[in-house]
């Protein structure tokens, strides 16, 4: 009989163990820890130019730093929110220990637009913001041609959205 006991007791430790470790990687989703792509060689100059997305999404970065945006989405869980911001403001090309990210800033909205049609008169639904910031990754494609991106939505997914260079850029 005792050594059904230490058998259960055994059991319901590991079981215990289990549930914690269960609860402590659910929040972990795939990019909450992400460094970054590890590329350190890209250029100011070969970022500049046009890029765009398959939601008709299209961003003039400028050798000046200066930034032309069109229904540009929200990052992370402002996505959800479905508006699309277009206007002007800046961009600079950063190098961390993790890789390198170009970051943009909307400093003058002059359109909004959304994602999906609002249905509701609900007030819950946030006002697009006036200014805003996004962090896009610098990578390559499997091409070896550059790509820029962030991650949208709950974290625990990992969806990424990737712009690449206009075409005829």
């Amino acid at each position: 009989m005792e050594g059904g006991s230490r058998l259960r007791a055994w059991g319901a430790t590991l079981g215990g163990l289990m549930v914690v470790l269960a609860v402590l990687t659910a929040c972990a989703g795939p990019y909450q820890y992400y460094e970054g792509t590890g590329l350190h060689d890209t250029t100011t100059a070969e970022v500049a130019g046009g890029w765009e997305n398959v939601e008709g999404t299209r961003v003039v970065l400028r050798e000046n730093g200066t930034a032309l945006f069109e229904k540009l989405d929200g990052q992370d869980f402002d996505f959800e929110d479905g508006w699309r911001l277009s206007g002007t403001g800046t961009w600079q090309l950063t190098d961390r220990d993790g890789g390198q990210v170009v970051r943009l800033a909307l400093t003058a909205r002059t359109r909004v637009g959304r994602r999906f049609p609002v249905t509701s008169t609900d007030a819950s639904t946030p006002e697009p913001p006036s200014t805003y910031a996004w962090s896009f990754y610098v990578d390559r494609d499997p091409h070896d041609e550059l790509e820029l991106f962030f991650f949208y939505g709950d974290p625990d997914i990992g969806n990424t959205y990737v712009m690449t260079r206009e075409t005829g850029s």
